[in-house]
């Protein structure tokens, strides 16, 4: 069992502190409020939330929990510090984090003396690149110390509800440790390995990352929700029957379906199903920034890919998929569509390949599609990538048809790759890189 101080008796440090506890841990919890001190010492919770009365009570019996105000002295007793005081907004919404920072400072003074390695695990919601340019650095500064040779630290995001944190804390839907060193990511991976859940051990920067994308994502789907609920009402529509028949389909609407970031979205459904909302809130007099802004997003989105190859300054493009996903020939409203478009604007001198299109075998509104928005598309086409890429300075992956591992192996030294169907940033190929890629 560990030997932890928690710094910071609010919600999630309360909670930790009962959690890791009763798991037969020796928890300090570290608070300049000394209300909150008190209340541990007398085995009671500070916060109210379920089942946490009973398990501090519990801990306190058994010698499993403890409180003080004293920094050092928590840290001196303990192997590892949880860092969770809040990071409230600021008034343009930037995090304050003058908690967090002196908070840090006080666990460097105290492990300036310590003969043992600390492992310090920052709990509070900070932006990413705050953990490696403000947190290490106070430590170190304090200490005199250096992150990952005398000291580790790691980024552990929490993912507690209120009402169910308990519950939350021992069936979380993943672990997330970010940790630049495997001292300390062996530290949390053996402090939790009682949970069932996936673990992900990752960067310090992803991991703070990634409970800014649930934070957000959680938000987009409470807002969805409510604007789907608000046109319902509007239309006479039971918005629950709505609701329960789109979460009941697990395969899509609650999945990990559409998650992954790439490209733009397309195709003959989306956007216009968007439009049509869109169009139907208007005539409803109904106000949904929402679902409004989700398709200006999606051409931000394209637009950011063309501002990718205007910046690399190459004439010759070649793309490799133009439907509006892999496995079909449905050029609708497809991104890349749109995206040749603008080149063709800007002069820009392309080839395309694309397995599952050929001019001559596109029919209906697929085909008219096309010879309107674009009506020399089949002088553009190619039938073999090889020939598209030989002809390339820029080779952009529009969709995934193939793997970019395969479109590397095809590429000379100098030309640049841009992987849009995995939104990666361009790079241009050097020759070491394709003499790894051949043996690889």
């Amino acid at each position: 069992m560990k030997s932890i101080s928690i710094f910071g008796l609010g919600y999630v440090g309360a909670v930790t502190a009962a959690c890791l506890a009763s798991r037969g841990n020796k928890v300090i919890g570290v608070d300049p409020n000394p209300l909150k001190v008190e209340k541990i010492r007398a085995g009671k919770s500070p916060i109210v939330e379920k089942d946490v009365q009973e398990m501090i009570a519990t801990a306190l019996r058994s010698g499993q929990i403890s409180a003080t105000n004293d920094p050092r002295a928590a840290v001196e007793d303990s192997d590892i510090s949880f860092v969770s005081v809040g990071t409230q907004g600021q008034r343009n919404g930037k995090p304050d984090l003058s908690h967090v920072r002196a908070v840090c400072e006080e666990i460097g003074d105290a492990i300036r003396c310590k003969s043992r390695r600390h492992c310090v695990v920052i709990r509070s919601t900070v932006l990413p690149g705050t953990t490696e340019h403000v947190i290490i650095p106070a430590i170190e500064a304090a200490s005199g110390m250096k992150a990952g040779r005398d000291f580790s630290v790691c980024f552990n995001p929490e993912f507690l509800r209120e009402g169910s944190a308990v519950a939350d804390f021992f069936s979380p839907p993943f672990t997330v440790i970010g940790a630049d060193d495997s001292y300390g990511a062996g530290v949390l991976r053996e402090l939790y390995g009682f949970l069932s859940a996936p673990m992900y051990c990752t960067s310090i920067p992803s991991a703070e990352m990634i409970k800014y994308a649930c934070n957000a994502f959680h938000a987009l789907k409470v807002a969805f929700a409510n604007e789907i609920g608000t046109m319902c009402n509007a239309m006479g529509i039971d918005a629950t029957v709505v609701s329960d028949i789109l979460k009941s389909d697990t395969r899509l609407n609650a999945s990990p379906a559409y998650l992954t970031p790439g490209f733009a979205f397309g195709g003959s459904c989306l956007p216009k199903d968007l439009r049509a909302l869109v169009h139907k809130s208007r005539e409803l007099d109904l106000r949904l920034p929402v679902i409004e802004s989700i398709l200006p997003s999606n051409i931000e989105h394209i637009q950011r890919a063309f501002d990718d190859i205007l910046s690399l300054g190459k004439r010759r493009i070649g793309v490799i998929g133009l439907s509006f996903k892999p496995g079909t020939d449905d050029l609708r409203e497809s991104p890349a569509v749109y995206l040749v478009k603008k080149l063709i604007a800007e002069g820009y001198d392309i080839r395309i390949w694309d397995d599952h299109v050929a001019l001559g075998r596109l029919i209906g509104s697929n085909r008219q599609f096309i010879e309107e928005y674009i009506p020399h598309i089949g002088l553009l086409l190619r039938d073999a990538v090889d020939e598209v890429i030989e002809h390339a300075q820029v080779v952009v992956l529009a969709n995934k048809s193939i793997s970019p591992d395969q479109v590397r192996r095809l590429l000379s030294g100098g030309q640049f790759l841009v992987d849009l169907a995995h939104l990666q940033p361009p790079v241009q190929i050097s020759d070491a890189a394709l003499a790894t890629a051949a043996t690889g």
